[in-house]
């Protein structure tokens, strides 16, 4: 369906890009989705470009957005609603204009239920 939509689009001559987010960890996350300057980590031996700056005036279709972390949410948020962001490592703000397209198979009325009831049921 991210295919169909990224063909039928004004953006069909530019990337589509898919990032799986179901497998992605805390600590791989973000150089994943923007990517990383050399020296920023240990395995850090060159610069390398994220997804969202690989799909620049294209399409990123993430699959399994359920999988996210309340953390990786919140990262995700900023680019969400301004296009801008940050290699790990750098200072330097990057800006992408980029579809984003999403799946999952999780229920995320539920999932969303869910996580309202424990937060409640924890803080009292």
């Amino acid at each position: 369906m991210a295919r169909a939509l990224h063909v039928l689009s004004n953006r069909r001559d530019k990337p589509l890009v898919v990032g799986d987010m179901g497998g992605l960890s805390e600590g791989v996350f973000e150089s994943e989705l923007f990517g990383h300057v050399k020296g920023a980590f240990t395995d850090a031996k060159s610069d390398r470009v994220g997804r969202f700056e690989m799909a620049d005036q294209g399409t990123l279709f993430l699959d399994e957005i359920a999988n996210l972390t309340l953390n990786q949410q919140a990262r995700l948020l900023r680019v969400l609603e301004t296009g801008e962001f940050e290699r790990v490592g750098s200072s330097r703000t990057l800006h992408a204009s980029v579809r984003i397209v999403s799946a999952t198979n999780a229920d995320l009325q539920t999932e969303v239920t869910a996580g309202a009831s424990a937060r409640t049921c924890s803080s009292g």
